[in-house]
């Protein structure tokens, strides 16, 4: 419902309302709302992982133990559950995405760099 918001706002712009969604957002230089959720849940996990939260996010991530990953080394395991909501969970929803991060934007040393890296990243799916 908020994604249709978000199309009919851009659609008031001058100049813009006869362009598909996607060249909208490209042109204003956003990215859409689901996008937008995935940012924050990468930016929180890359947070968790680096020790910003230790008392709360201990335990929250399981690392794989393998040096023969592709891509990025610090790939995260994902939990089994019986259940389907689980796969709605933070950590759930998580984990695919991390483990497709370039390895440059995991390394990255600060918060800032990453969200710029994790930002070309997002921007240029592969």
């Amino acid at each position: 419902m908020l994604e249709r918001v978000q199309r009919r706002a851009t659609k008031l712009i001058r100049g813009l309302k006869y362009l598909s969604y996607e060249d909208r957002l490209r042109e204003l230089g956003l990215f859409s709302l689901e996008k937008s959720r995935l940012r924050g849940d990468l930016i929180t996990a890359f947070q968790y992982l680096k020790g910003a939260y230790r008392k709360d996010g201990e335990g929250l991530f399981t690392r794989v133990c393998s040096n023969r990953t592709r891509g990025n080394s610090f790939k995260l395991k994902e939990g089994r559950f019986r259940l389907d909501i689980r796969k709605k969970f933070f950590t759930m929803r998580v984990v695919e995405h991390w483990n497709r991060l370039p390895r440059e934007a995991v390394a990255a040393p600060s918060l800032a760099v990453f969200k710029a890296r994790l930002d070309g990243a997002l921007s240029n799916p592969v």
